[in-house]
């Protein structure tokens, strides 16, 4: 994944209704919702659902599809998966680690870092 598209997909998550849309067909799978699910679910009008949605699929985080009079809407989990390892690609310094406490419990200069909360307690 390259810079440009990774900005696209974390700007297009940076809005409260978007991230909200995005959770929710995450939940949903690979089967989506529809529109009007979408918009019954979360309270958001058709109007602005429409301009969130359009957003979501410009930066390739959801994909429609027609069925029948329906769009159905899912999560493209192919971008999510690859915008989660380009944020990840560096992780603990290159070092193998579990993603959890035991990726820093020797290491006390991650362990102090300034707003890191790793789940000690």
């Amino acid at each position: 994944m390259d810079t440009q598209e990774v900005i696209a997909a974390l700007a297009a998550l940076a809005q409260e209704s978007r991230l909200a849309i995005f959770r929710l067909l995450v939940q949903a799978g690979f089967e989506g919702l529809s529109v009007g699910k979408i918009g019954a679910a979360l309270g958001i009008p058709a109007s602005s659902l429409s301009f969130h949605l359009k957003e979501l699929t410009h930066a390739r985080l959801v994909n429609p599809r027609q069925e029948g009079r329906f769009v159905i809407y899912a999560a493209n989990f192919d971008t999510m998966n690859r915008l989660l390892a380009f944020l990840t690609e560096n992780c603990c310094g290159g070092k193998p680690c579990a993603g959890g406490t035991a990726a820093v419990e020797g290491r006390p200069a991650a362990r102090e870092a300034k707003g890191v909360d790793h789940g000690r307690r």
